[in-house]
């Protein structure tokens, strides 16, 4: 497969957006980046419409084209029927004369491919006697049946597309010519890389209008149309058959849009509930006026089907038939490279995703895959992660937070800003003597505690940090720290329980003051005994007292 479609790694934000509407999953995560997974991709372009970030780009081919517009040879356009959608008011003639400006020297309907096409078609359904018979016009549908249903390639058309057909035709008429295609899809770049020299660039609507934004070249509104373009519906859901004559007796007709719809389509057909039937399959929902450019910067199904419709005409271009060789293409089967997981395997997986019975498989699809299991393989095959499991990681955040809410040996009480207990720790709860946090949440805090603190905070948008408070209803000391979190409208209360500490503190003030009043009543007696053997000795009273004093303001320090 070309390298038609990329990432732009710095713009991924790991939304998994892509992987959701990725129709076959094939879409690989690897360091925080999605990676498009080639053997696998069918090139719906839906990763390009979905993605918020831009991340997905088609490689752009303008230069290829200017490259081609140099050389001698005339390089001739092939414009997609889907062009009056995506330009409104605009004619073929309008197209024409602007690419004839660009430095084309022609420009041509692939209606004109299209119409050989559905000729074909008609005549394999009368002469080739084919049970089922799948259109092969959408090269994404085409990919699809390579890659995931190979077993039903021999169900496929295999004949050229109309882009195909429209540019051998063309250089069937000028052997020299160079042949450009322009459209609104992403896997025709592909179509084109893939299949030779048939068509030499493919570009989409998108470059088209930027490399005439960028030459000054504006389009003219006038809206020329002849009533010999019956193909020109063929971008269209059941475009195909409205153009086709339908005469093959015995056959039922299906026209199919999304993938989805063909996936479930060819389900039918692998167990055998379709029989006898031609089926239009297009990738797109709306067919290519859905297409993944149009649909990301110009989607408007029902105006686009309107213009459209009025554009097509009732009658057929005159066309000439290609040859047998000129018409026949070969899709081959595509292998897939990836092996399936054993059932022990995926059962091993979604331990580690912490889902262990049944019931904890969610099958919520945020990671992109429909089931737990899908997702499981996808981590066996290297496209995904366990950190994709959004349920597990938010069950993986809230019990590690629990953990160490619950553990910590200090109080959280969490309020909203109406000051009302959204969460409450089990050590909260030791300190207010609350058995049960039911009996709480959602109460005013009033209801446990004084809101006098949480009012200051909540009105000043000061942080109180380690103010030390006695709770007398409880009969307990603790250091109270009240944070307002305004991003997140909650206000936090941390309580430290210093009761013991206070405890402590106020024994040992008790000790030292029952020392002091012992050391007072000693001293007090002492003075006495020392007066009167002082007054023996001849000594005065008076110094005495001071040297006592001094002893007893010594152990009152103490």
């Amino acid at each position: 497969m070309s390298d038609c479609l990329k990432l732009k790694k710095s713009n991924c934000v790991n939304c998994y957006k892509c992987i959701r509407h990725c129709p076959v999953k094939s879409i690989r995560f690897s360091g925080n980046q999605a990676h498009i997974v080639g053997n696998e991709c069918i090139l719906c372009g839906q990763c390009f419409v979905v993605c918020p970030q831009d991340a997905k780009e088609i490689v752009d081919s303008t230069e290829k084209v200017k490259i081609l517009l140099s050389d001698d040879a005339p390089v001739i356009a092939s414009i997609a029927p889907s062009f009056v959608a995506n330009y409104h008011g605009i004619g073929i003639e309008s197209i024409r004369n602007a690419l004839k400006k660009l430095g084309f020297y022609d420009a041509e309907e692939t209606a004109i491919g299209a119409t050989i096409v559905k000729k074909e078609y008609d005549r394999m359904l009368k002469e080739d006697n084919r049970n089922i018979l799948i259109s092969s016009c959408c090269h994404s549908i085409n990919l699809l049946i390579q890659k995931h249903y190979p077993d039903l390639l021999s169900y496929l058309a295999d004949i050229v597309s109309p882009m195909q057909a429209h540019c051998i035709d063309i250089k069937k008429r000028h052997p020299d010519a160079k042949t450009v295609f322009i459209g609104p899809c992403v896997a025709k770049k592909d179509e084109a890389d893939h299949y030779g020299d048939i068509v030499d660039a493919v570009l989409t609507f998108e470059e088209l209008t930027q490399w005439l934004k960028n030459e000054g070249i504006e389009l003219e509104e006038k809206c020329d149309s002849e009533d010999f373009s019956k193909a020109r519906i063929f971008p269209t859901t059941g475009g195909i058959l409205k153009s086709m004559d339908l005469d093959a007796e015995g056959y039922n007709y299906l026209a199919l849009d999304g993938v989805e719809n063909c996936i479930s389509a060819l389900e039918d057909i692998r167990v055998g509930n379709l029989k006898n039937c031609f089926i239009e399959m297009s990738a797109c929902v709306g067919s290519c006026i859905g297409g993944p450019v149009m649909e990301k910067y110009n989607r408007f199904p029902i105006r686009d089907y309107i213009a459209v419709d009025n554009y097509a005409g009732t009658q057929d271009f005159v066309v000439e038939r290609l040859s047998d060789s000129e018409m026949a293409k070969n899709h081959e089967r595509i292998i897939q490279k990836l092996q399936e997981p054993s059932d022990l395997v995926i059962e091993e997986i979604l331990r580690k995703m912490g889902k262990f019975k049944p019931e904890d498989e969610l099958n919520c699809g945020s990671c992109g895959y429909d089931t737990c299991r899908k997702k499981a393989v996808a981590i066996y095959q290297g496209k995904a992660d366990l950190t994709m499991c959004l349920p597990f990681l938010k069950e993986k955040a809230e019990n590690f937070s629990n953990n160490i809410i619950n553990n910590t040996p200090n109080g959280i009480i969490v309020l909203n800003e109406s000051l009302e207990v959204q969460q409450i720790n089990k050590a909260a709860r030791n300190i207010i003597n609350l058995k049960n946090p039911s009996d709480v949440l959602g109460s005013q805090v009033i209801c446990i505690l004084d809101p006098t603190d949480f009012l200051q905070v909540k009105n000043t948008g000061k942080n109180i940090h380690d103010k030390k408070v006695y709770l007398a209803e409880y009969n307990k000391y603790v250091e109270e720290t009240i944070i307002h979190d305004k991003e997140y409208n909650m206000i936090m209360c941390l309580l430290r329980d210093v009761t013991e500490e206070e405890k402590e503190r106020n024994k040992k003030e008790d000790i030292s003051r029952h020392t002091i009043e012992v050391a007072d009543k000693v001293v007090d007696k002492q003075m006495r005994i020392v007066q009167e053997i002082a007054s023996l000795l001849g000594e005065t009273a008076a110094e005495t007292k001071i040297a006592l004093t001094k002893l007893k303001e010594s152990m009152s320090d103490e």
